[in-house]
C-alpha cells in the first residue's frame, strides 16, 4: 500500500475533526503516521522512499503525507516550523511529533513500540 496524500478535509474526516471536537479523538481505524514535507526539502526527499517501504511492510498502519506548502492551514495547526516533521498517531494515546529526518530503523522502533502495541 502506498503512502496517501492528506488534505485538510481528509484530515478532518479520517484523523481528527478539530472543528467539532475539543479533546483529541482519533477517527482512524488503525495507527497512523503523518509526514509533513515540502518538495524542495532535501531531508524530506531522503525519507520519502523510506515511508513508501514502510507503507508496504506495515499494512496495519496508515502513512499519510502532507505538503506543507499546499496545506498551510493544516501545517500551521501543528506549528510545523521545520521539515520533515513526523506525527505518530497510536490508536488509544496522544499523538507524538518528531522533527527531523529519521532513519528507517528509528521509524521501525517507534512503529513497534508505540503504534503496534496491544492496549
Amino acid at each position: 500500500m502506498a503512502t496517501k496524500k492528506l488534505t485538510l478535509e481528509d484530515f478532518k474526516n479520517n484523523v481528527f475533526d478539530y472543528e467539532n471536537e475539543k479533546e483529541w479523538k482519533f477517527r482512524g481505524d488503525k495507527p497512523a503516521i503523518i509526514d509533513f514535507y515540502a518538495d524542495w526539502c532535501g531531508p524530506c526527499q531522503m525519507v520519502a522512499p523510506i515511508f513508501e517501504e514502510l507503507s508496504n511492510e506495515y499494512p496495519d498502519i496508515d502513512i499519510y503525507k502532507v505538503d506543507t506548502e499546499a496545506e498551510t492551514k493544516l501545517s500551521g495547526m501543528f506549528g510545523i516550523r521545520s521539515i520533515p516533521s513526523i506525527l505518530f498517531i497510536p490508536m488509544n494515546k496522544q499523538p507524538m511529533m518528531q522533527a527531523g529526518a529519521l532513519p528507517k530503523s528509528a521509524l521501525e522502533d517507534v512503529i513497534k513500540t508505540e503504534l503496534l502495541i496491544s492496549e
